[in-house]
C-alpha cells in the first residue's frame, strides 16, 4: 500500500496530538480547540489570516508548514515569496517622499515630520495583519554638562497598532542600561529578544505592557549614534525571520535623516544609567505640561523667552536629572 504523503494538516494534527499545544494555539488564535482538530481533518479551512497567525506561532515548524500549504489549492496568496517578507523592501516611491519631505521642511519641524512620516510606513509593511505591533524612535538625551556623556535615552516620536494606542508620544518613557535599547545604544549593534517573559533570557528587557517580543536597530551616521528604532510585538519570535530584521534596519536607517549631525555621538560618549522602572516615572511626568507651562512664563519673565519646543526639552532634562538621582539613591 502506498505511503500518503504529508500535508499541512497532517502535520498540524501531529502538532495538537499534544493537548498542551493544542491549547496553547488556540489561545494565541483567539480560537477554540476544536476548531484547530476541524482544520486538521479538513472539515473547515482557515481563513488566510488565521493561518498565518499560526504560522507565527510554530516557529520550528514554520518553514515546514509554509511549503505544505503552498502545495494545497486554495491557498494561492501562500505561494506569493512575498508572504514570509522575503521580497518586502521599502517602496522607492516613498523614498522620493522622504526626501522631498526633508528638503522642504524647516529644521525645528524635521524630526517630528520626517519620523512621523517613516513610521506610519513601517506599521503598514511590518504589521500587515495587523497583529499588534508598536515602533519607537529612542533618542539619546544631550550630554551631561558636567561629564559630557549620555546618560539615558527617551522615546519620542511612537505608532502602535492596536492593543497599542495610535500615537505612543504620549506614554514615553526614559530608558537606561537596563533596557534592550541601552544594551543596542551602548554597543552600537542591533539585538532581539524574542521572549520577553523569559527570565532565563540572558538579553536586556524593559518590558511594556502587551510586549511579547522586541527588536531594535541602532540609528547611526558615519560611525555615530542618535539612538535606535525600538519594534515591540504582541507575538513570540515575531522577529525570526532575517528578512523582517532587515526591513527593520532598513527604516532605521531611514529615519537617521530625521535628525541633525549634530545629535550623533560617538560611541564612547555613551555612558548610560539605570532609570526607574515605569510606573515610578509616571509619577514625575504627571504636572508635564504644567512644569513646560511655568518655564514659558519665566522665560518670558526673564526676557529670554523660549517656545514649547524648547520648554518641553528644559523639562525633559530636568527630569532626567531627577530620575537618576533618584535611582542613584536607591542603589
Amino acid at each position: 500500500m502506498q505511503e500518503q504523503s504529508e500535508t499541512w494538516r497532517s502535520l498540524l494534527k501531529t502538532i495538537i496530538s499534544d493537548p498542551h499545544e493544542k491549547q496553547r494555539l488556540a489561545e494565541e488564535l483567539g480560537i477554540k480547540p476544536i476548531t484547530l482538530s476541524r482544520w486538521a481533518s479538513s472539515e473547515s479551512d482557515p481563513r488566510p489570516q488565521n493561518l498565518r497567525h499560526l504560522l507565527s506561532a510554530i516557529p520550528q515548524q514554520r518553514e515546514q508548514m509554509l511549503e505544505l500549504i503552498r502545495e494545497e489549492t486554495g491557498f494561492e496568496e501562500f505561494t506569493n515569496a512575498g508572504y514570509d517578507d522575503s521580497s518586502i523592501d521599502i517602496p522607492s516611491a516613498f523614498y522620493n517622499r522622504v526626501f522631498t519631505a526633508r528638503a522642504s521642511t524647516v529644521e525645528s519641524m524635521r524630526f517630528w515630520s520626517l519620523s512621523n512620516l517613516i513610521l506610519q510606513q513601517a506599521i503598514s509593511q511590518l504589521d500587515p495583519d495587523r497583529l499588534g505591533i508598536a515602533l519607537n524612535v529612542v533618542r539619546c538625551m544631550t550630554p551631561s554638562p558636567i561629564d559630557h556623556k549620555v546618560h539615558s535615552l527617551r522615546e519620542s516620536v511612537g505608532f502602535g497598532t492596536h492593543p497599542w494606542s495610535g500615537d505612543l508620544e504620549q506614554r514615553a518613557m526614559f530608558l537606561g542600561a537596563e533596557s534592550l535599547c541601552g544594551y543596542v545604544t551602548t554597543l552600537c549593534r542591533p539585538a532581539a529578544n524574542q521572549n520577553v517573559d523569559d527570565k532565563q533570557n540572558l538579553t536586556p528587557a524593559h518590558r511594556v505592557e502587551h510586549e511579547k517580543s522586541a527588536a531594535v536597530y541602532p540609528i547611526l551616521f558615519a560611525g555615530r549614534i542618535a539612538g535606535c528604532l525600538l519594534v515591540s510585538s504582541t507575538q513570540y519570535n515575531y522577529f525570526i525571520s532575517q528578512s523582517r530584521l532587515d526591513l527593520i534596519e532598513d527604516y532605521a536607517n531611514l529615519i537617521a535623516l530625521s535628525f541633525e549631525p549634530e545629535e550623533f555621538y560617538e560611541p564612547q560618549d555613551i555612558e548610560l544609567r539605570v532609570m526607574p522602572d515605569q510606573e515610578e516615572q509616571k509619577k514625575h511626568f504627571a504636572d508635564f505640561r504644567q512644569r513646560v507651562a511655568n518655564t514659558m512664563i519665566e522665560g518670558a519673565r526673564n526676557k529670554r523667552p523660549v517656545n514649547n519646543l524648547q520648554a518641553e526639552q528644559i523639562v525633559w532634562q530636568q527630569l532626567e536629572e531627577e530620575l537618576l538621582q533618584q535611582a542613584t539613591l536607591r542603589r
